[in-house]
């Protein structure tokens, strides 16, 4: 853990990214897409990459026992800041740990959960099936596997919205760009993560966009109040549905993939 390379971007992520409309309704769509998988809490939940829990703690809220991995110390340092917000009770339902996806089965000592979250890691990681594995294994049988990541098909929809044409004709074929964060990521093919979970004994169950419209109007210019909860709520309805359908949800730059795991 020696080399953190979230350390010079952890408050930009934690307190910025996620105070916007966009990442406001990330948050709120994933997690109306997972209840509709999940167990009923206390149920378990490990959430690797978890960051400062923007994803997580919502469902410690909701009676989850959720434990969070992640490998940056700067971004846990958020996640214990986030945590002290919340309620005493939900407080207690959260454990926080520091490890990677590569070593998430050593780190919750050989723990099985109902669900194993990963949302916006993979596309940070030059291998990323180790961590797949890992992911898989430390589902329990029947538990979910819950993936978040950058959608291999929209590569162009970033460059073009920001007016980079050159680089908007190369992105139709590529892979990887560097992010919103600064950082370089890869992305992602949904039949080609079905068909790794498959191979692992999980079977996809149904995959989802998370913004479009708002992501738009993100990389266009315009500028939304993340204060008006009103316009947050209806651009959240608005986003929850077309991630549940064609042609919209094929061009969300992020897809998530939800999978559950065959018996023992």
């Amino acid at each position: 853990m020696a080399d953190d390379t979230w350390a010079g971007v952890a408050d930009q992520f934690a307190d910025d990214a996620y105070a916007s409309v966009k990442g406001q309704v990330r948050t709120f769509v994933i997690h109306q897409q997972l209840l509709e998988h999940l167990p009923a809490p206390p149920a378990t939940v490990l959430d690797v990459g978890g960051g400062a829990g923007h994803q997580s703690f919502p469902l410690a809220g909701a009676g989850y026992d959720v434990t969070l991995l992640d490998p940056s110390s700067a971004m846990l340092d958020k996640a214990r800041q986030r945590l002290q917000r919340l309620p005493q009770e939900a407080q207690g339902r959260v454990t926080l740990g520091e490890a990677d996806g590569e070593h998430a089965d050593e780190a919750v000592e050989g723990r099985r959960f109902a669900a194993v979250l990963c949302h916006g890691v993979l596309g940070y990681l030059e291998q990323p099936e180790p961590t797949i594995d890992q992911l898989c294994g430390c589902a329990a049988p029947g538990g979910l596997v819950s993936i978040m990541a950058g959608n291999a098909h929209a590569g162009a929809v970033r460059p073009a919205l920001e007016r980079r044409w050159d680089d908007a004709l190369a992105s139709f074929d590529a892979r990887s760009e560097i992010g919103v964060l600064g950082l370089p990521t890869r992305a992602d093919a949904v039949e080609e993560l079905s068909e790794q979970l498959l191979s692992r004994g999980v079977q996809p169950l149904r995959w989802y966009g998370v913004w479009l419209f708002i992501d738009w109007l993100d990389l266009s210019g315009a500028e939304l109040d993340p204060t008006d909860s009103e316009q947050v709520a209806a651009v959240a309805a608005v986003e929850l549905e077309a991630g549940r359908r064609d042609p919209y949800r094929r061009l969300s730059r992020i897809f998530h993939l939800v999978g559950r795991k065959g018996p023992s």
